[in-house]
């Protein structure tokens, strides 16, 4: 798996003590993926070049262009992919805001988004997660983020690796819709610091809890509130930090 995230560098490492030596490194890959929606050009994502697919999926529905029940098909072609999706309003509006340069307006900041689930997770669940906050990808480059669905048990569900934070949750997201996976009784576990738009993303997708190893964003924590997304932070091996409702936490 490492091989299809990182490209291998030769490198001189200089210490503090004046020694030099040469050795190889693993540096993760950038890539740009080219979306369009019913034929639109929608966005220029800078990704890890794989899982485009899921990507592409995840990144529609966390951007609030469609629900993941109106996609029609999705069309890859190297690192450029094309989503079919039913008629829609939002994706009209949304496409206009991001081409008038507006977007952040409406939304990053004004929208009104609800999540419906009821779930609750116990506090047991959320600490057995930090043992999936790190990959082999990570300690190999220092240079991704990943973002993972985690049941109420604390098992693993899924797992998305990417050098982006938002790509990270995208792509995880993409996965679960295209795997009908049920994202209602999931919580997000995510390395990334989260601003409004990341736990939008959240929100949008249905997921009711966010969960993160870093601090969040004034921003973030007043989306959460705002939407009903359960915000923790901070979480590590013996403590967390819950910055909003703290309902979700059995």
């Amino acid at each position: 798996m490492p091989d299809r995230y990182t490209k291998n560098y030769p490198i001189t490492t200089i210490q503090r003590d004046g020694t030099v030596f040469s050795s190889q490194r693993h540096v993760a890959k950038e890539g740009s993926i080219e979306l369009s929606v019913n034929g639109a050009r929608a966005a220029s994502i800078l990704a890890s070049p794989i899982c485009v697919r899921e990507l592409a999926v995840g990144y529609a529905i966390c951007e609030g262009i469609v629900g993941s029940d109106e996609i029609v098909y999705v069309r890859v072609d190297g690192m450029e992919v094309d989503l079919q999706i039913k008629s829609s309003d939002d994706f009209t509006l949304w496409h206009e805001l991001r081409s008038s340069g507006c977007i952040g307006v409406k939304w990053q900041g004004n929208e009104e988004i609800s999540v419906s689930s009821d779930a609750v997770f116990p506090a047991r669940s959320i600490f057995s997660g930090t043992k999936f906050l790190e990959s082999d990808v990570y300690s190999m480059t220092r240079g991704t983020h990943l973002a993972t669905l985690v049941s109420q048990e604390g098992e693993r569900v899924a797992q998305a690796i990417d050098i982006g934070r938002h790509n990270a949750i995208d792509k995880v997201i993409g996965y679960a819709a295209l795997n009908n996976i049920d994202v209602s009784q999931l919580y997000l576990l995510s390395t990334g610091r989260q601003s409004a738009g990341m736990v939008l993303k959240a929100a949008r997708a249905g997921v009711p809890l966010v969960v993160t190893k870093s601090a969040p964003f004034d921003s973030g924590i007043d989306a959460a509130q705002k939407s009903g997304v359960g915000l923790v932070g901070l979480i590590s091996n013996a403590e967390m930090t819950v910055f909003a409702n703290k309902w979700r936490i059995g």
